[in-house]
């Protein structure tokens, strides 16, 4: 027969295992961005540095609006963008010509 208090301890740490099954884990240990710029994530986790004058365009701001619709708004992560690195390296390399 197992005593409460072991069976207790058992249980905490087989849930505190099981909640962490479904998050999504990403390095907080990076550089902060530059000044004038911000840090975004791809889909498939790929870190991006953006400037902030990216912001004022229409792709970026609909990038955003898209993601806010999939993912919701970050509390205290970082900003997940629903694209895959290719597609935001695409974007970016149009706005970097757009944009001065």
């Amino acid at each position: 027969m197992i005593r409460s208090k072991k069976l207790e301890v058992a249980l905490a740490r087989k849930w505190k295992t099981m909640a962490g099954f479904g998050r999504r884990t990403i390095s907080i240990n990076r550089k902060p961005a530059r000044a004038g710029h911000f840090v975004v994530y791809s889909s498939d986790k790929r870190r991006f540095v953006v400037p902030l004058a990216y912001l004022r365009t229409k792709v970026f701001q609909e990038l955003l609006r898209l993601s806010e619709e999939e993912f919701g708004m970050p509390k205290d992560g970082p900003i997940t963008l629903p694209c895959d690195a290719a597609v935001l390296e695409y974007v970016l390399s149009l706005l970097r010509s757009h944009v001065s």
